[in-house]
């Protein structure tokens, strides 16, 4: 049974990182290899001929790294670029084999350097021992003349001029970029026109920067939330709190926060799936939910013109009208099945469905009491 108040602290550490810009979370391994093999299934030549560019991973510590330097000839990359924007606090999980840290040494004249970028352009295995592996990584970015590593001129910040220049020269943005600078981040991919696979909280999906994307059918939820990414590796700084968080067989402090999703513009074939869903007659009377089954008809918004449907397996078939439903309902949005209308949450995106402007607000109503914020949505007709 999951432990209430670890995840409650969990995300209350993400919130609070959100506020200090305290943005130190890495990803496992494990998830990005989970979520991209999805695309994989989907369209085996996503990143085929590919620029894939990491701009907020430390090379010497991130996942993202390991997992396109790995699978670099499988994927069919072009390059992998990798960019850091400091030295992580994370020490060493990864590529500790590096050994020697370029940016450790001081050139004359020049303050310590602590931000890298790494180019990769071909691997193979260096060492003759029949594996590809990160040693021969290591090996080649030091003896390759095809590959660079070099320190960056400035920070690192991927709003840097040097930093926007290699996004320029990339076709895909897969990284887990900092939660406190997450809709200037987002932003800036979409004004340069980029597909991406990014790390973001499940609260994004309601940002008035995001969810009209959304809307537009322009960006999308990845192959999961809440549990699918499985947790993030965290600095000796961080509390563990209660169940889900653990060391792991690496040494690594996991923090399991299970709010967060993927964020993407590559498609992949979960968000084609149709949703099972019965009628409302069946609903009534069947539903697996005491708030639907055995009540003679759906609730209705005082504030706005759709009904409740408090759970997404609980939307009926045969409503040809609006209906409001939990934010989680995007995980299982199909565009081909379901209209997007708005969200209660979210100014602009939801006047248009009220009964009253002037009582705006970001919650739905029901006899008067408040309810939660809600994604407005409709079926579509089929042909």
């Amino acid at each position: 049974m999951v432990n209430t108040r670890s995840r409650k602290d969990a995300i209350k550490n993400l919130k609070k990182a959100r506020r200090l810009k305290n943005d130190e979370f890495y990803t496992q391994y494990s998830d990005i290899q989970k979520e991209i093999e999805k695309y994989l299934d989907y369209n085996s030549n996503t990143f085929r001929k590919k620029v894939v560019y990491c701009n907020c991973d430390d090379p010497f510590e991130s996942n993202f790294f390991r997992y396109f330097a790995l699978n670099f000839n499988r994927l069919g990359l072009k390059q992998l670029i990798t960019a850091s924007y400091k030295p992580s606090p994370v020490a060493n999980t990864q590529l500790e084999l590096f050994g020697d840290d370029k940016t450790s040494k001081k050139s004359k004249g020049r303050q310590k350097v602590t931000a890298n970028k790494f180019i990769i352009n071909q691997v193979h295995d260096m060492d003759g021992d029949g594996e590809f592996n990160m040693k021969d990584v290591a090996k080649q970015l030091k003896k390759n003349k095809h590959n660079e590593w070099t320190p960056l001129n400035g920070n690192g910040d991927f709003r840097s001029e040097e930093c926007i220049s290699l996004l320029k020269q990339s076709d895909i943005i897969v990284t887990n970029p900092p939660f406190s600078l997450f809709v200037p981040y987002v932003k800036q991919l979409l004004d340069y026109k980029k597909k991406f696979l990014i790390i973001g909280n499940i609260n994004c999906l309601s940002y008035k920067e995001i969810f009209p994307q959304i809307r537009k059918n322009k960006i999308w939820v990845g192959n999961g939330m809440g549990r699918w990414i499985s947790g993030f590796i965290v600095p000796k700084s961080y509390d563990l709190y209660g169940t889900e968080a653990r060391i792991d067989e690496d040494g690594n402090r996991i923090v399991a926060t299970n709010n967060c999703l993927w964020l993407t513009n590559l498609d992949h074939g979960r968000r084609h799936q149709p949703l099972g869903l019965m009628t409302m007659a069946e609903n009534l009377k069947f539903s697996k939910h005491k708030e639907i089954r055995g009540k003679k008809k759906y609730n209705k918004y005082d504030n706005y013109k759709a009904i409740e449907v408090p759970f997404t397996d609980a939307i009926p078939s045969d409503y040809k009208g609006v209906m409001g439903v939990p934010i989680t309902f995007l995980d299982k949005y199909n565009p081909d099945q379901f209209e997007l209308l708005g969200n209660s949450n979210v100014t602009g995106e939801r006047e248009h469905l009220m009964n009253n402007v002037k009582s705006a607000s970001n919650c739905t109503y029901i006899n008067g009491k408040p309810q939660f914020a809600r994604i407005l949505i409709k079926l579509k007709k089929t042909k």
